[in-house]
């Protein structure tokens, strides 16, 4: 008997094969294929679900959380999830998607990531009706007659056809050969924890139909491949990421995971519900209710729901009133500049440790962002009645007031 349940929020229903396939099916990009993965469903034992992950840096945000949230959809249908770290793969580093050659991480960085990373991963996952496992343990052992033989199943021109290699090959970018293994191995691991299917984002289709073909080779029956879509960072641009300053942490503190939900573009909204929340954005809600929905929610499930009703209450209370008479804000002292893009660079300096161009000040300066005491200021070189305790609005997510 199958059973589903809402994340964090668990309720038995129970689902037949094609309730699942529509259950699972949601948010993905690839399924490779649906009728196999139907056929192993009507089974009706736990399928192993392999995702592997190269721990590379501590944390974990809202676009890693993507494939653990699918992953907990399979958890709660009963099936038995297989958390690969890669503490072998981690030190080639991931070429997927990648223009240049990753730099290497030493084995200890790549442990002490792993810690924070497993810890962070059971936010959204089962830890109990979790298997953990590190791929050096068989790694490790390979003697090294073994891992030619590992390559000789593999030729070079497939290894070319994916595109990060194609791309670096044609514009006479250096490709290392060993990243030429990083496919090879994350396949291995498909044959070593013999997955049915394997979850990964849309850039991993290539590894893991390596794995498919290795499982093959060893008369095994090959995994499904779901990928899942990559999410966008709060720049609304590029793929999430800590390296790029435009991530949500799952460990960011609550007004801070709040405050930057709420400056996602109006356009990435339908997307961030259904990959954060695995919920549909009601298309009559106001882009601004919607969003101030989305944060409240994403913070009641890393954190609680008193904790985003409070994010809600205070957000409300600093940018959707006139009156910060009585809000508590940092304060700024003025430098030597009075003019509007001075003293606005000057803020972000000095009290957020953030420095802006004056390109993005007169672009925020333009959309109605920057405000003293509610009015808008819109010439950059204004010089504005600076008065002790004045209310400077910088963006949506900081204000100031005047020492």
């Amino acid at each position: 008997m199958l059973y589903l349940r809402h994340f964090r929020f668990p309720f038995p229903i129970m689902l037949s094969v094609s309730e699942q396939l529509d259950l699972l099916k949601r948010g993905t990009v690839t399924i490779h294929s649906e009728k196999e993965l139907a056929a192993k469903l009507a089974k009706g034992k736990p399928l192993r679900i392999k995702l592997g992950v190269d721990p590379t840096s501590p944390d974990i945000h809202l676009g890693h959380a993507v494939a653990l949230r699918k992953l907990r959809q399979f958890q709660d249908l009963g099936h038995q999830i297989v958390l690969i770290i890669g503490d072998f793969t981690a030190m080639i580093g991931d070429p997927s998607g990648r223009s240049t050659t990753r730099p290497p991480l030493t084995y200890d960085e790549v442990l002490a990531n792993a810690k924070t990373y497993t810890d962070q991963a059971f936010l959204v996952l089962d830890k109990e009706k979790t298997e953990v496992v590190f791929n050096g343990s068989w790694f490790k052992e390979m003697p090294f007659m073994e891992v030619i033989k590992l390559n000789a199943r593999v030729t070079l021109q497939q290894m070319l056809q994916r595109e990060d290699f194609k791309n670096r090959v044609a514009n006479g970018t250096e490709v290392r050969l060993h990243e030429l293994q990083y496919p090879i191995m994350q396949g291995w691991d498909s044959v070593v924890v013999r997955s049915d299917v394997e979850i990964g984002g849309s850039d991993q289709l290539f590894n893991i139909l390596v794995g498919r073909d290795l499982q093959k080779e060893e008369g095994m029956e090959p995994q499904v491949c779901m990928t899942l879509p990559l999410l966008e960072g709060l720049d609304g641009v590029k793929k999430m990421s800590k390296s790029l300053g435009n991530y949500v942490g799952l460990t960011d503190a609550p007004k801070e995971m709040f405050g930057k939900l709420m400056s996602i573009p109006d356009e990435l909204m339908a997307k961030y519900y259904l990959l954060v929340l695995g919920e549909e954005l009601d298309a009559t809600m106001h882009p601004m209710e919607a969003k101030k929905a989305l944060a409240g929610k994403c913070v009641a499930v890393y954190h609680s729901e008193a904790a985003a009703q409070e994010c809600r209450d205070d957000w409300d209370l600093r940018f959707s009133k006139k009156d910060l008479a009585n809000v508590e804000l940092p304060h700024l002292t003025l430098s030597d500049r009075k003019d509007v893009l001075g003293v606005v660079q000057h803020a972000y300096q000095s009290v957020f440790n953030q420095p802006v161009s004056g390109g993005e000040v007169r672009r925020l300066i333009q959309g109605g962002s920057i405000q003293l005491n509610g009015e808008k200021l819109s010439d950059p070189k204004a010089e504005p009645a600076w008065e002790s305790g004045a209310v400077l609005k910088l963006d949506k997510k900081r204000s100031v007031r005047l020492a």
